[in-house]
């Protein structure tokens, strides 16, 4: 594949709600621009993209694939983005290295929850975007009812390009309602046509809407149109590309990946309206002073490159996907990352198409493709020169939600599954793992179940160990509600030096976290020296309290009597003494089980405010308030004990079909209610 000029570069991430059938689109794409020579279908697992054993045993799309494509004398680098919610952090990779996005639609599920959180990302990193109706050679197929969808969800901006032409229930062609050209399909081949006789009533309001959105790009064709006259095919073609860019007009292609139906007019409308990267806004980094620097994607210029994701096999090794934004990242040198302040080496340069690599000399401004074997260089971290050093801003990553301990089936493969999620994590950003010291379990979290089991997937496959999730331990605590004094007294003698302490010690609750350690002794009846093996005595008993084990806290202890023997006493019969008076006074001090509890911040649609509050109720929480928000959402604050916080996750992606989001974090400890403490 040649080198292309940056005027002729469109990098496209495709997204959609999961099913909706990108990963086919994009191998539809492939073949009619003939980058591959077969078909590949999902079902038979024989795609491009998804070339990952797990995707191929889910038949969906996993990891994000660069698909490159040549048409009508552009270059199209497609870049296939999972559409699953659990698998949010390669969308947002995907999107980082984009210019525009393609989002897909099932002609039978119409706009779906998928394709709203897809339009919403795209608003936000401020990509224009093109929409694409699949499936409509379906059954159940109804292209009027998704346009109208479309319309109520995303308002006028919507402008849908072409109408189908249908023969019965099928559909045999379109019409081109910007160039009023019409296509049939003739076998494998696509001839034009004269428009049809009697689709006018379908073609009309569509035309008006599509010369509205033209009419209001620029003021001299407001006049135009306000005056009755025709635009040219120029004005019209320039007008939309100028709406397009700026996200004011989103054009709406349909047809069918399976039997690739409108799938070249597709292409077509990817290389006339999508903006290469020099029409975009150029993107703002920072220099190393903080100052903000405008990156323009200049292939001459000093190199500005960033890695939009990592793949870190054991077999094929490390290989960094990058996105160039300026300049030329050629193969034999060194570059510079700014984020670690380290040089790499760059050894080879590839471009991707799925898992195949094709070795070239050089990577042009507006172009993506992979260096391997950096090792100082994560995703996100900026590749530049050090002359010209400029950073630009990080891919953010969601916090993980689901939490799961791990238990390795087999003894001794810790070390191997510490490695094995060490690199896992090099590539997936919304996995976290880290080692509760409390109680002891290996804890690994992620976006959501689906998440965690592909992630146990990768390391038996990958790495060869076999992993079981469970419910991680709530790491409770104990404390005390009354005052009691006890006696604590070691003695024990066996020949020479004896041992002896004596102490009298008032246990009562304390305001502060840990032990609150005061002394009141008269006249000597225990030495000052032995203070201190008192205090760690009854430190080292709090590890474990005296109802299920679990550590004591908010416990003041006072010392205010004991004896001592002038050569039998030490420091050990003292700290041995401390720890029976702990024993013998725990029990009577009224000891209670405390469980954390946090502040939960969860933002749903409005419609579902009662779903969720009925569902924090059930979980033993306290609503302290909700906030209205201006997208027509709600914001709940609660705090909910962590013991209830297990499944929310899932229930709440079930019950907003996958449209709530939510923050949680640990406040305080709080009494478990003595009906659920009876359970514990």
């Amino acid at each position: 594949m040649k080198d292309y000029p940056v005027s002729k570069l469109r990098d496209v991430v495709l997204m959609g709600h999961g099913r909706a059938g990108k990963t086919s689109l994009a191998e539809a794409m492939l073949y009619a621009a003939g980058a591959t020579d077969r078909l590949g279908k999902t079902a038979e697992g024989n795609t491009v993209s998804d070339s990952d054993p797990e995707e191929v045993k889910r038949q969906c799309s996993i990891n994000l694939s660069v698909l490159p494509l040549e048409w009508k004398g552009a270059k199209v680098n497609l870049i296939d983005a999972p559409g699953y919610f659990d698998f949010v952090g390669e969308q947002l990779e995907a999107a980082a290295a984009a210019d525009g996005a393609l989002i897909v639609l099932s002609g039978k599920s119409g706009v779906t929850v998928g394709a709203v959180k897809a339009w919403r990302l795209c608003q936000e990193r401020k990509l224009p975007i093109m929409l694409f109706i699949n499936k409509l050679d379906s059954e159940h197929a109804n292209y009027p009812k998704v346009l109208d969808e479309l319309k109520e969800k995303f308002g006028k901006c919507i402008a849908p390009f072409l109408t189908p032409i249908y023969e019965g229930e099928r559909i045999c062609g379109f019409v081109n309602v910007v160039d009023m050209t019409a296509r049939r399909f003739n076998g494998d081949q696509v001839v034009e046509i004269p428009v049809p006789d009697g689709m006018e009533d379908q073609i009309a309001p569509v035309r008006e809407m599509i010369l509205e959105a033209v009419a209001e790009t620029d003021e001299a064709l407001m006049e135009k149109f306000f005056a009755e006259e025709e635009f040219t095919a120029e004005e019209i073609h320039s007008a939309l590309r100028k709406g397009v860019d700026s996200r004011e007009i989103v054009p709406v292609m349909c047809g069918s990946a399976l039997t690739n139906q409108g799938v070249r007019l597709l292409l077509d409308a990817l290389v006339e309206y999508m903006p290469s990267p020099e029409d975009r806004e150029p993107v703002i980094g920072e220099d190393p002073a903080g100052e903000p620097v405008e990156v323009l994607p200049d292939g001459n210029g000093p190199l500005v490159a960033q890695c939009v994701k990592t793949i870190a096999d054991p077999f094929i090794g490390r290989l960094s996907i990058v996105r160039v934004h300026r300049g030329t990242l050629k193969k034999e040198g060194t570059v510079y990352n700014v984020n670690t302040d380290s040089e790499e080496k760059v050894g080879h340069l590839y471009l991707l198409k799925g898992k195949k690599q094709t070795e070239v000399e050089q990577i042009s401004a507006g172009d993506m493709g992979a260096i391997p074997k950096l090792t100082a260089t994560n995703t996100g971290d900026t590749l530049c020169t050090r002359a010209n050093a400029v950073r630009l801003p990080a891919i953010t990553f969601p916090k993980p939600v689901m939490h799961m301990a791990m238990v390795p089936q087999a003894k001794g493969d810790e070390e191997k599954i510490s490695q094995g999620l060490h690199k896992l994590m090099e590539e997936d950003r919304t996995l976290q793992t880290y080692t509760d010291t409390e109680t002891h379990q290996q804890v690994i979290s992620g976006v959501g179940d689906q998440h965690l089991e592909v992630v146990m997937a990768k390391l038996k496959a990958k790495f060869g160990v076999s992993v079981t999730l469970e419910p991680p331990k709530i790491p409770y605590r104990e404390t005390i509600t009354k005052s009691v004094k006890v006696e604590g007294k070691h003695k024990k003698q066996s020949g020479g030096h004896g041992q002896y302490g004596h102490v009298w010690i008032e246990f009562e609750p304390s305001q502060e976290e840990g032990l609150e350690f005061c002394e009141k002794v008269f006249g000597g009846a225990v030495p000052k020296n032995f203070f201190p093996a008192v205090e760690k005595g009854l430190r080292e008993s709090m590890e474990h309290g005296v109802l299920e084990g679990y550590p004591v806290v908010g416990l003041k202890a006072t010392l205010y009597d004991g004896s001592y023997h002038a050569v039998d006493s030490s420091e050990m019969a003292f700290k041995t003494a401390a720890a029976l008076a702990y024993k013998a006074g725990l029990p009577q001090a009224g000891p209670v089980l405390l469980e954390p509890v946090g502040e939960l911040v969860a933002t749903v649609p409005g419609e579902y405010m009662g779903d969720l509050m009925g569902d924090i109720n059930k979980r033993r929480g306290r609503i302290l308030g909700s906030d209205q928000n201006d997208d027509g959402s709600v914001t709940i604050t609660a705090e909910v004990p962590q013991a209830e916080m297990q499944s929310f996750a899932s229930d709440l992606r079930s019950m907003t079909q996958g449209m709530g989001s939510f923050d949680y974090n640990f406040v305080r400890y709080e009494q478990v209610p003595e009906f659920v403490q009876i359970k514990k």
